[in-house]
């Protein structure tokens, strides 16, 4: 850090401002300078930068960096403005194969939505700061028992905004996964339900199963697994408790990571459900690897099945796949009794949606009277 810093100061001018932002992120500060000549210099520290070889011991590295632009004199903004839409423009730079310098221009609609993303982000880590995050529980059914008590829920996070408003999770979520925030949330996620599930147990509730989704950064991440060994152990709930969610791409991504995770968990008793099935289908091949419990048909074939001839075929074959393989099958987005009779007419093990049950608070009442809701 200390040799790129002196290699960025050379590139500058006389009155210029170089400072170290965190981490391996940099700001530059250019007085009095054009567009034009401002452009210049940001390519001529790119290739400076990319020039450069740095040795240790025995190897020799390359590096490179990527530079986001903004011109200070296109309109009033203030310095958190300055900064937002220097990092929107960075990590657009990164996005289109870093190594690069991306300018930015307030009504680029690209830039527009990282703008609003880096913002999130700021959002996302303050609600996490404060606490102010809340679970909800979904109810999944048996397809050929719906009116039975549910044994089966999925767990839903929510984010709680300044004013007390919930925030649906596909308004944050993205940004979260964008910026590496997702582990973070999840383990908010673990550490509360694991606590919620011990204290409905010891109260002597009766048992269910709780499907938990995780991320695939959360995956990868180091000491995850060795978090949720911890927390099993802190709630004292039984592993079976407890089904974990990964998404179809997610598992695809690094297959042989995601084997061994699930294959860690349930040596302790965990169940793993491959969520969103159906939605990537680029090979089946993978599946055999991967000794998941249930597959989640994914909600777009659900929702059409009974309007379309391809979709209700999708269904069926992904849930015959599950049946061969000995997984049992979850059928999303069920609105409706006819749909849930078509299902039960294919041999789909489970149901969940609007047409069965509706998300419902599922931490304490203190916590769950915080947040409002709107169907």
């Amino acid at each position: 850090m200390r040799q790129v810093s002196m290699l960025l100061q050379q590139r500058l001018r006389e009155g210029d401002t170089l400072a170290r932002l965190g981490g391996d992120e940099f700001g530059v500060l250019l007085e009095n300078c054009p567009a034009e000549h401002a452009a210049r210099i940001a390519d001529e520290l790119r290739h400076t930068v990319t020039d450069f070889h740095f040795a240790w011991h025995t190897r020799t590295f390359n590096i490179g960096v990527s530079i986001g632009l903004v011109n200070i004199a296109d309109g009033a903004m203030t310095l958190a403005d300055v900064l937002s839409a220097g990092d929107a423009a960075c990590y657009m730079a990164k996005e289109k194969g870093r190594n690069r310098v991306q300018i930015y221009h307030p009504k680029d609609s690209e830039l527009a939505v990282r703008h609003g993303e880096m913002e999130w982000v700021a959002r996302i880590q303050g609600a996490l700061d404060a606490d102010r995050f809340c679970l909800f529980a979904q109810e999944i059914v048996a397809v050929d028992t719906p009116h039975r008590p549910a044994l089966l829920f999925e767990l839903l996070v929510r984010m709680i905004d300044e004013h007390g408003q919930l925030v649906p999770p596909m308004a944050f979520i993205p940004a979260a996964e964008r910026y590496s925030l997702m582990p973070a949330v999840d383990r908010w996620v673990i550490r509360t339900a694991f606590t919620t599930i011990g204290t409905m147990y010891a109260r002597g509730e009766s048992a269910a199963t709780y499907m938990i989704n995780l991320s695939g950064a959360s995956i990868g991440a180091e000491r995850f697994l060795d978090f949720i060994r911890e927390e099993l152990a802190r709630s004292r709930i039984a592993g079976d408790s407890i089904c974990f969610e990964i998404t179809e791409t997610s598992a695809i991504a690094n297959l042989g990571k995601a084997a061994q995770f699930i294959s860690e968990l349930r040596a302790l008793g965990c169940r793993f459900s491959l969520d969103d099935f159906g939605a990537g289908m680029s090979s089946l091949s993978y599946l055999k690897h991967l000794p998941v419990d249930f597959l989640k048909i994914d909600g777009s074939f659900v929702s059409d099945m009974l309007v379309d001839p391809i979709d209700s075929a999708m269904v069926e074959a992904i849930n015959r796949i599950g049946h061969v393989m000995g997984k049992r099958t979850i059928a999303e987005f069920v609105e409706s009794e006819e749909v849930l009779s078509a299902l039960r007419r294919i041999g789909v093990d489970y149901a969940q949606g609007y047409g069965i049950a509706k998300p419902k608070p599922f931490l304490a009442p203190a916590l769950a009277r915080r947040a409002t809701t709107s169907d």
